[in-house]
């Protein structure tokens, strides 16, 4: 039966998708528990002493929940009430109505019940792993606090008022459990446009100042979730034809399909490029005075979208210095502009105008969108190139004159995303593949040779890479090709390239195609800060500005012979712009060699990234050294049914060793008087061996721990770990089995008090002699292992011990002279069999199949695997199998000198008595 390729959700994935889902119906039992707790005292308050002069009080009819999406928030902000919420990081709230809204015996007035939840968060950094390996950290909030106060009371459609009465459940400082009465005062205006879409108003207590429960007034600001949004400015501007865009001719930027430039701009973020002649802050900023510093960077979120034929959006737009803004970040009204958008297929450009808020920290709830002058031009570039590969470029401006006050200079911005599958019609200028190919000429392909290369589109093209300078530090790194030829290179491997298990896939199965244009985006990022390499050495600038570069590279593949060869240019640090009057290095040559798909043993993708100028150049560096794994689809195949011969070893390993210690139970419980003279040195080893293999590996019981990337990319996960499971629950049992024959020799030392002392003592020799050869085994381990890795030398060298689990056997043997056959030939030769073939299959392991990093039989951390230790164990297991073999044959000292031979028959002479 065929393995299938598919890309399974990770449990954290299934987590946040089941949340989802969930959520509406969360909502719902949050509110009809609060509802019910608060239900007594919001009914005992007077509305009509509290909000008739905003919304009179009036009879409730039918039911109708037309205004329902109209009162719903999305982004929202709080400030004020310290007493009650001073502990509260993340200023933030939710509204949610009641769906049983009713309509009143006045006209547009609407009896509404609601929760309004001011809660707390906290951002923390989960990693996560791409499907090939490339770790990136996504924030996540983790809600800590909460304060839910549920309201009665009415909704004006005219006037676009709302006035409730409720309360909250409080704890004080003292831990005293107290109520909270609260009237609460919104302007929710119904069609919403740009200047009216924000929900503003306070929420006051109805306590007196001296009173223990009372807080101090809470000013509220969200934007509204209105679906009857009208889109009002930037239709006025474009009748007007957008005055101040970017103007260029229509084949320079890419066209859009319908609704696509609201999912392009998704959370986007932008670099803002000032001139040399931003002096303050004043003329330079879009925010002015707001905030004290420039900001660098720009976010834009698309609101909502209009549907059908408008084209039209609603944005955020968010200032800051910091790139992962959009995300989980709280909703601040003095660094955001509230805009609306419109994308004009004449152009093919993204018109935007944006307005302030303004009063954002009037606690009077007075806040609106007002000053709307300011503009943003958007489009998306036709062509990439090595220098310029900015896939949205576009300019903010204000339209007021110099003089005016919050008049600010032109700035242009751009955003790198090279995600651009979907749009059509982007090309790619090469102008470096001549260079690329002088420097590295094509080599002459042998003619019926066999090796196969990566197809130049195939997902083998894009790869994980260590790379280390020239005194051994290292980075870590990932290269993405972005065209290949004409064509943009599909960034879902498993949709880019159909694999079929007979080792090709479709690319691969053509023939080759020789030498082909190729662009790659190429990210390199410290694990040292003291790394080497890409810097001055008359200087401590460092190549890798802020640990981490962006290179942009561009040159030749040839899938005939393996080698691709690139001209690369790098981004300069701002220091070496002043001396170079450029704003990037592109002397940079780069050399990767694959190899072959059809290797035996997979194999390194090594290059090389080297700089091309003089060593007195001050952009000099010396050269670096990469590397990556290669993991071709075509060894899918073989790996997984490696990982399922490999479990099998294990089950049939692990079963095997419960039947022999099942034996030799079955052994001694016919031939009690062997039980005082076993080793319980050699029992406890095989136990702790276990017992430790146990330890070590619970998680993957209960936790799931194992590496999920390469039960994804084989999409097997399930199947692991159940069996996973299944050969722990077997561990389990050998275990059990060892102890009890170990409870048995115990025991069976203390029955007999002719053979106690003298087995007592020659347990003692034994130890005597094996502890100081294992302690000098585990220093000489421990000297020769790296200093990263002591716990795995230890565990390996555990291995070890257990490997030559007879020994301790052996040496009691010598010392009391044996002659019993104390072990069953099953147990000791088995058991050595057992423990031996693991090495055997490392060597075959070794010559078929490319290391993957991931195992589940004869795991290089737990024993000594290699080329050279695959050898030397076995020939010792057989060797101390066949040692006690002969002592239970011929006698414990069968093999020593006769003068040792004879010691032992005398001292098995009986001794007469007096009598």
């Amino acid at each position: 039966m065929k393995k299938s390729m598919v890309v399974s959700m990770s449990p954290s994935s299934q987590r946040k998708y089941l949340l989802t889902w969930l959520h509406p119906f969360l909502l719902l039992s949050l509110f009809t528990i609060s509802s019910a707790t608060s239900h007594s005292s919001s009914s005992s308050l007077s509305y009509s002493d509290h909000c008739s002069v905003i919304v009179p009080e009036s009879s409730p009819t039918v039911p109708d929940n037309s205004i329902f999406p109209s009162l719903q928030t999305q982004l929202s902000r709080f400030t004020g009430g310290e007493r009650i919420l001073g502990n509260f990081s993340s200023e933030s709230l939710s509204f949610h109505p009641s769906q049983n809204i009713y309509k009143t015996n006045m006209s547009g007035v609407y009896k509404i019940r609601a929760i309004l939840i001011f809660q707390s968060s906290t951002m923390y950094f989960v990693p996560n792993y791409s499907t090939y390996g490339t770790p990136y950290y996504s924030r996540s909030p983790r809600k800590i606090n909460s304060l839910k106060f549920v309201l009665n009371g009415f909704y004006s459609q005219d006037s676009g008022k709302l006035c409730m009465v409720g309360s909250a459940s409080w704890q004080s400082k003292e831990g005293k459990p107290t109520i909270l009465d609260a009237v609460l005062k919104l302007s929710c205006p119904m069609n919403a446009t740009i200047t009216t879409s924000l929900i503003t108003g306070k929420l006051e207590s109805l306590s007196s100042p001296n009173a223990s429960n009372y807080f101090e007034p809470i000013s509220i600001l969200a934007i509204s979730t209105d679906v009857n949004y009208k889109y009002t400015l930037v239709s006025e501007e474009l009748d007007r034809g957008f005055p101040g865009g970017i103007d260029l001719p229509h084949n320079q930027s890419l066209g859009l399909e319908p609704r696509m430039f609201c999912t392009m701009l998704l959370g986007k973020n932008f670099e803002l490029k000032y001139t040399n002649g931003c002096t303050s802050l004043q003329n330079c900023s879009p925010l002015g005075k707001r905030i004290n510093y420039l900001p660098s960077v720009m976010s834009l979120s698309a609101l909502r979208c209009s549907s059908g034929d408008e084209h039209k959006g609603q944005y955020l737009v968010e200032f800051g210095n910091h790139s992962y803004m959009g995300y989980y970040q709280p909703f601040d009204p003095t660094k955001v502009l509230v805009a609306e958008g419109s994308w004009d297929g004449n152009k093919n450009r993204l018109c935007i105008v944006a307005c302030q808020i303004l009063n954002s920290t009037d606690v009077q709830g007075n806040d609106r969108a007002s000053d709307c002058s300011i503009r943003l031009s958007l489009r998306f570039p036709a062509f990439w190139s090595i220098r310029n590969r900015n896939s949205i470029v576009g300019q903010i401006w204000t339209n007021k004159a110099v003089n005016d006050s919050g008049y600010f200079g032109r700035i242009p911005f751009v955003g790198n995303d090279y995600n651009m599958v979907g749009v059509s019609g982007l090309r790619y200028k090469y102008t470096q593949t001549e260079r690329a190919r002088n420097l590295c000429p094509a080599k002459n392909h042998v003619k019926g040779k066999r090796e196969r290369y990566p197809a130049g589109n195939s997902y083998d093209m894009r790869f994980d890479m260590s790379v280390k300078d020239f005194v051994g530090k290292r980075a870590w790194g990932y290269a993405d090709p972005i065209f290949v030829g004409n064509q943009t290179y599909e960034q879902s491997p498993f949709t880019s390239v159909s694999i079929s298990w007979d080792g090709k896939s479709e690319v691969e199965a053509r023939t080759s195609v020789g030498p082909m244009n190729i662009s790659y985006r190429i990210s390199i990022t410290k694990l040292d800060p003291s790394i080497s390499g890409f810097g001055i050495s008359s200087s401590n600038l460092s190549f890798i500005p802020n640990e981490k570069v962006e290179i942009s590279a561009e040159g030749v593949y040839d899938d005939e012979t393996g080698l691709l060869c690139m001209i690369g240019c790098r981004k300069l640090d701002p220091e070496f712009k002043k001396s170079t009057n450029d704003s990037m290095d592109c002397e940079l040559q780069l050399k990767f060699q694959f190899p072959p798909v059809n290797a035996k043993r997979g194999g390194l993708v090594k290059g090389s990234i080297e700089s091309m100028r003089k060593k007195t150049d001050p952009l000099y560096f010396k050269s670096l050294s990469m590397s990556s794994s290669a993991f071709y689809p075509s060894e899918a195949k073989k790996s997984i049914w490696r990982m399922d011969l490999e479990i099998v070893m294990v089950l049939v390993s692990n079963t095997l060793a419960c039947v022999l210690v099942g034996l030799q139970l079955l052994y001694v419980k016919k031939n009690p008087e062997v039980l005082p003279f076993m080793s319980l040195v050699m029992l406890v080893i095989l136990t702790l061996g276990h017992m430790i293999l146990l330890v070590l590996n619970y998680e993957a019981v209960f936790l799931g721990s194992r590496n999920r990337q390469t039960n994804i990319l084989l999409g097997s996960g399930g199947w692991l770990e159940v069996n996973e499971v299944i050969v722990r629950v077997v561990m389990m049992v050998a275990f059990l089995l060892e102890f009890r024959l170990l409870q048995l020799a115990w025991s069976a030392r203390f029955g007999d008090d002719n053979y106690r002392k003298g087995l007592w003592d020659a347990e003692k020799k034994t130890c005597f002699v094996f502890l100081p050869l294992y302690l000098l085994g585990a220093l000489i381990a421990l000297i020769m292992s790296p200093q990263h890795s002591l716990w795995r030398a230890l565990r390996s060298y555990g291995g070890l011990v257990v490997d030559g689990f007879l020994f301790p056997q052996i040496l009691l043997n010598i010392f009391r002279f044996s002659r019993e056959n104390v072990l069953s030939h099953w147990f000791y030769i088995g058991t050595t069999f057992v423990r031996l073939l693991p090495h055997a299959y490392d060597l075959y392991r070794a010559q078929n199949f490319a290391s993957d990093g991931s195992y589940f039989y004869a795991v290089p951390s737990a024993d000594l695997y290699s080329t050279v230790w695959d050898v030397i164990i076995p020939c010792g297991g057989v060797l101390l199998a066949v040692v006690i073999f002969l002592q239970q044959r011929f006698g414990g000292r069968c093999f020593l000198p006769r003068r040792f031979r004879e010691a032992e028959v005398y001292e098995k002479l009986p001794v007469e008595s007096g009598e």
